[in-house]
């Protein structure tokens, strides 16, 4: 293990230490954190701005590099399918073979209230009350961003702090919303920010809303777009537990006059300046990050040639110049087995958290469940490819018309036991799906076609691919070799969830108690989601 892993792991250790539970200090919360009054912040909001920067900087935390690693890259990246690390973290007995480490989870939960790096909460809280009659517009801005940030917390665990956050009950516990109370929220909130912004879409926008936006440079109309993209992908989140639900809230998506985001211009892309995206030091630098196995197969077996522009050719003897990933939970000796296979190439300094192209699938899934105004699932599903490739400066005619290409066989040629890591024809666990629409295909085999191709334009936002395999079950993942989770995950099933936090049972007893009991099962890493529905 490398010197940075070694600080990693000492770090994640002291985190349930050194870190309070997120309702530790909600009396201090409850205080403006800028030290300012509401009559101090209206003359120009200058604060404000800086708490929606907060904010949107918090949502994926980029700096420092290794609350990225915790927060994301050692947890969604890897059980969705896009990336596996070639350092044995812990003995390799970590996340990545179901042995769930809670002191790195513990930093899913934290940015989200409170953290020395960043918080969501506690400034879009403080924007809300002094915003929602004065500055509508930055009032819509914080609910937009509110629901971004907070439906990944609960995609990963669950119930959430949300609609009660900071309010204490009558037994001193902070409640937590349920799954399903969560999303009913989001999607209410979502609601009042399109409405505000609806009829703001051609208007300028006003200086303070420009300054406080690291996306779209104060363009309210591809804001209202993001709401509305952001309400059918959350839409379809829900889609398998409340079918009428799902199809209310996502034809109002549908059937807003803003639309939806079209164009890879108008991909949400949060601007974090000359600061070194996190995943070129994860990946780079420090060596702890590369290819998966899944990726290798779906895009060597379809002769994406988007390879190139998301890794970089292997420079390990044994595969050298191929585009080699790595199984997920399989037994790793030491570093140096696979630390020369399939890096990552640099990032641009901004952090994705939405593409137009996911858009178009989101469309795509939409007309082939039957909803209004959606369109065509042929064009939507064409259009989400060649909008992914043009953000790339690519062109898709050829890669569109593929009806022969399949996922590829993955072999390991550095397997400590030859062939226990290899996936061949035939296995379950690889896909027969192509690339060409059919209007003839089932349902099923549709969803499959959609899903492994947003999959593919999601890259690198992998705690959004985890969610869209746990809903679908698509793309088909290889399921890990080593389970270390003695038996509370299925190897076959996969991981579904992260257990609440230890440092939450300790300062947060009774509101986790009543949490826990809106689970479908025990708190760990095998019980489904609410919207997780089989």
């Amino acid at each position: 293990m490398n010197k940075h892993s070694k600080y990693i792991l000492s770090i994640a250790a002291a985190a349930s230490l050194a870190v309070s539970g997120c309702t530790k200090n909600f009396e201090d919360y409850n205080k403006n954190p800028y030290g300012a009054s509401n009559d101090d912040l209206l003359p120009d909001y200058g604060l404000v701005v800086g708490q929606l920067k907060e904010a949107q900087h918090s949502i994926y935390v980029y700096q420092p590099a290794w609350v990225t690693q915790l927060q994301q890259n050692l947890m969604g990246d890897v059980f969705g399918g896009y990336m596996m690390s070639p350092t044995p973290f812990r003995g390799n007995s970590n996340n990545l073979n179901y042995d769930l480490v809670d002191g790195w989870n513990l930093y899913a939960l934290n940015p989200a209230y409170s953290s020395a790096e960043a918080s969501v909460m506690a400034p879009l809280a403080n924007v809300e009350q002094i915003t929602k009659a004065a500055a509508p517009d930055l009032y819509a801005m914080a609910k937009i961003l509110k629901v971004e940030a907070m439906h990944r917390v609960s995609d990963i665990f669950g119930p959430i702090m949300y609609s009660k956050y900071k309010m204490r009950a009558e037994d001193g516990g902070y409640d937590y919303d349920s799954q399903q109370e969560a999303y009913t929220n989001f999607f209410n909130d979502l609601n009042e920010a399109i409405t505000i912004l609806t009829p703001l879409r051609t208007q300028k926008s006003t200086p303070t809303f420009t300054n406080a936006d690291l996306v779209y440079k104060g363009d309210y109309s591809k804001w209202l777009q993001f709401a509305n993209s952001l309400r059918l992908r959350l839409a379809l989140r829900i889609v398998k537990a409340d079918a009428a639900k799902a199809k209310t809230e996502g034809e109002a998506a549908l059937a807003n006059a803003g639309g939806l985001l079209s164009k890879a211009d108008d991909n949400f892309n949060v601007n974090i300046g000359a600061t070194v995206h996190p995943l070129n030091t994860i990946s780079g630098a420090w060596g702890d990050i590369r290819m998966s196995a899944p990726m290798e197969s779906i895009l060597n077996g379809y002769k994406d040639p988007r390879l190139p522009k998301y890794f970089l050719p292997a420079s390990d003897n044994a595969v050298k110049g191929q585009y080699k990933g790595i199984r997920n939970g399989i037994d790793i000796d030491a570093k140096t087995r696979y630390q020369d296979y399939s890096a990552l190439v640099d990032l641009p300094s901004k952090l994705q958290l939405m593409t137009a192209a996911e858009a178009f699938f989101l469309k795509a899934e939409a007309a082939a469940r039957g909803w209004a105004n959606a369109g065509t699932a042929k064009d939507n599903y064409e259009s989400g490819i060649t909008t992914s490739f043009a953000q790339y400066g690519l062109s898709a005619n050829t890669y569109i018309n593929d009806a022969v290409s399949t996922p590829a066989e993955y072999i390991d040629p550095k397997s400590i036991t030859p062939g226990q890591n290899d996936i061949k024809t035939g296995s379950q666990w690889l896909s027969t799906i192509t690339i060409k629409w059919d209007d003839a295909d089932g349902f099923e085999k549709k969803l499959e076609r959609i899903i492994t191709q947003k999959w593919i334009c999601m890259f690198p936002d992998g705690q959004e691919a985890w969610s869209e395999f746990r809903r679908t079950g698509y793309p088909k993942l290889f399921p890990v070799v080593i389970n270390n989770s003695a038996g509370k995950i299925s190897t076959t099933v996969f991981v579904r969830r992260i257990n609440i936090p230890p440092d939450e049972y300790l300062t947060n007893p009774k509101g986790v108690e009543r949490a826990i009991k809106t689970l479908k099962g025990p708190d760990n890493g095998g019980t489904r989601l609410w919207w997780d529905v089989q």
